[in-house]
């Protein structure tokens, strides 16, 4: 069976966790078919996705029959070379829907612990169901997260945070986890929140979405004050009288939704 299926629809795309009798736990062949997705969609006509589970989980993190594979090998030769520019294999599962260029919404249900907790991070947005649990699994395998968790965990929250995650790998509450900056929000159904967001975002001009995208990417990665207000500057003068923010214009006075045509940036 497939590990991963995608559907476009309306200009969003559904990229779908499908491993659900293993409650969607990540091993290499799930790995290589997310990043094969992520790198998929990054030409594609699209302006959002969401990303989730199948089944009763997000996903329940790494296949436990991958560590074995990990200790048979030289573990040093499979992870430290960079695959995919400034990642490996495993890191890119996450980086790459922060480098995908239009926003990332994640549904989390049941759990998502260690790799899938790191896939969400990858999104712009989590949205949580009540009693979702979200944790740093890792440490519980004499582990340290290594899937990108580093780099996005202090985009998000307190260094105190990470640290207790880390190193106790307790699963946390989704409640305790948007109160600590990891989840955007609860919803009841969190992929009808999910899809009704996308479908709103997919209904905005696509090149401000992605100029928005850029900007907010560039702000967090802590460039020079000076180059994120003269990059400011420049997407807007971008976006100022083309087609997209023209036509904005156009049926926000006429009071109907807005029609874009082709992708401009």
């Amino acid at each position: 069976m497939p590990r991963v299926s995608t559907e476009i629809d309306g200009h969003v795309a559904h990229v779908t966790l499908t491993r659900p009798e293993k409650m969607n736990a990540l091993d290499n062949a799930m790995a290589e078919a997310l990043v094969a997705a992520g790198h998929a969609l990054m030409e594609a006509d699209i302006r959002a996705v969401v990303l989730s589970g199948a089944g009763r989980a997000f996903c329940a993190g790494l296949d436990v029959t991958s560590f074995a594979a990990l200790a048979q090998g030289d573990p040093e030769a499979l992870i430290v070379p960079r695959s995919h520019g400034t990642t490996n294999i495993f890191q890119e599962v996450a980086m790459v829907w922060r480098r995908l260029p239009v926003p990332v919404i994640a549904a989390l249900h049941g759990v998502a612990y260690g790799a899938g907790f790191q896939l969400a991070l990858g999104a712009d947005i989590r949205i949580a169901a009540p009693d979702a649990r979200l944790a740093v699994m890792e440490m519980k395998w004499g582990l340290i997260p290594d899937m990108g968790g580093m780099a996005l965990l202090p985009r998000l929250t307190r260094s105190d945070v990470i640290r207790r995650l880390t190193y106790t790998a307790a699963p946390v509450p989704a409640d305790r986890a948007a109160a600590w900056g990891l989840v955007t929000e609860i919803a009841t159904d969190p992929l009808g929140a999910a899809r009704a967001l996308a479908d709103d975002i997919a209904a905005r001009s696509p090149s401000a979405i992605r100029a928005a995208k850029r900007l907010i990417a560039l702000a967090e990665s802590g460039a020079a004050e000076a180059d994120i207000l003269l990059a400011e500057s420049r997407e807007q003068a971008a976006l100022i009288g083309r087609p997209d923010q023209v036509e904005q214009i156009a049926a926000n006075m006429a009071g109907r939704a807005p029609v874009f045509g082709g992708r401009e940036g």
